[in-house]
């Protein structure tokens, strides 16, 4: 190990459409990161973030909470602002990266599917626009499959990625599972990286003239293979009955069931635990349903000794308590978003926007795992481990 490498970089994080934090969370919990400034439109978004970093004693970042539409950022006297924080950043950090997931609906199949026409859809346009007017050191892009894989959407994602690549950037995409890395929900999402070229040649890196990172590794940081996981001899619909108890089946990887992290994080004792929809109508309808039955689009039981579908809670998705005749709580959705059990959302919070804010969520080990995996491809560009790589994979 070179002493170049010894050195630990200090990296600072401007988060935009932070949430309630989880992607923000994966990477203030991964050595060498810090959230310097966070953006994040909806104000009850925003009190559930200032209150969760509190509890679990992550400092305030040193340029603040800000609810302006991202949109004001690209406006003259914003944009000096953001632009001046910028400048400071990077004289006592190393690096600084912008971290973001533009809200996806319209780019989902099963959400509004407007595209770049929607509004949360333009959101993503100003998002990049944000990234190449500011040009921080790396950015990271997240957003739904449906804006990779739907043919309707997959122009504008490619026009997206010349843009960044006409304005200096190497980029790296994946179609990620969350479950890869250990949250028990199967979740894919789009994540697109990019690196400024001047940037890694100063690390020490020596480019071709592609602008695809072939040497950056996906699998750094992952546990499992989505596809092997999913493979296995998962228990299918069973009988609901009510606190029945049912031994775990042989061969499943009990880390990624819904039981082991509603166990893992002590939900019944956790303090959202009795934040919950109670049904106005429809429980008969609630009892009839099977454990593990989450075909449908609403209504869903999740099964004890299975992963959870992806976390969405809006759009009258609604997924029920394994062996309980109700709807998932609070402390339940918290725990198959792979939060710490020490994650809080204040109960002043409407339950609405507690459900939709973890939903809308990049699940926390996903987000850990995506901060570990940039960290160890900086570390090895810094050491010359990959010094030649991209040329080599010419």
């Amino acid at each position: 190990m070179t002493d170049r490498e010894n050195i630990d970089t200090k990296i600072g994080i401007f988060s935009f459409f932070a949430g309630a934090g989880f992607l923000d969370l994966g990477f203030d919990t991964t050595q060498g990161f810090e959230t310097l400034f966070v953006n994040e439109y909806h104000k009850p978004f925003m009190e559930i973030y200032k209150s969760s970093r509190k509890g679990l004693n992550i400092k305030e970042p040193i340029y603040g909470h800000n609810t302006n539409d991202i949109c004001a950022f690209l406006e003259n006297g914003k944009s000096n602002t953001l632009k001046a924080y910028i400048n400071e950043s990077k004289k006592n950090f190393d690096l600084v990266g912008f971290i973001g997931g533009p809200p996806c609906p319209d780019f989902s199949v099963g959400g509004k599917n407007k595209g770049i026409e929607g509004d949360n859809g333009k959101l993503s346009g100003t998002y990049i626009e944000l990234i190449v007017r500011n040009q921080p050191d790396f950015f990271l892009f997240e957003n739904v499959k449906g804006l990779y894989r739907t043919k309707k959407h997959r122009s504008f994602f490619d026009d997206v990625k010349l843009k960044l690549i006409s304005n200096g950037y190497y980029l790296t995409e994946k179609l990620i599972n969350a479950i890869e890395f250990g949250a028990p929900q199967d979740r894919e999402r789009i994540i697109l990286i990019g690196f400024k070229r001047d940037i890694l040649t100063d690390l020490g890196m020596v480019l071709n003239g592609l602008s695809i990172l072939k040497s950056f590794d996906w699998n750094a940081k992952t546990l499992y293979k989505a596809k092997d996981i999913l493979a296995k001899s998962w228990p299918k619909q069973e009988p609901f009955s009510e606190n029945e108890f049912r031994p775990i089946p042989i061969g499943i990887e009990k880390k990624l069931t819904v039981q082991h992290w509603f166990e893992k994080n002590d939900v019944e004792n956790h303090p959202n635990s009795e934040h919950y929809f109670q049904p106005r109508a429809g429980l008969t309808k609630f009892l009839s349903i099977q454990e593990g039955d989450d075909l449908k689009k609403s209504y869903k039981r999740l099964h004890r000794w299975r992963y959870s579908p992806t976390a969405a809670y809006g759009n009258n998705e609604v997924h029920l308590h394994p062996f309980k005749p109700r709807r998932i709580s609070v402390a339940e959705a918290l725990a198959i978003q792979s939060l710490p059990n020490n994650y809080i959302i204040p109960e002043n919070i409407s339950l609405t926007n507690m459900f939709k804010t973890i939903g809308n969520g990049v699940p926390f080990l996903a987000a850990k795992g995506l901060a570990e995996t940039i960290s160890v491809y900086i570390k090895k560009i810094k050491s010359t481990e990959i010094k030649y790589a991209e040329i080599i994979s010419k």
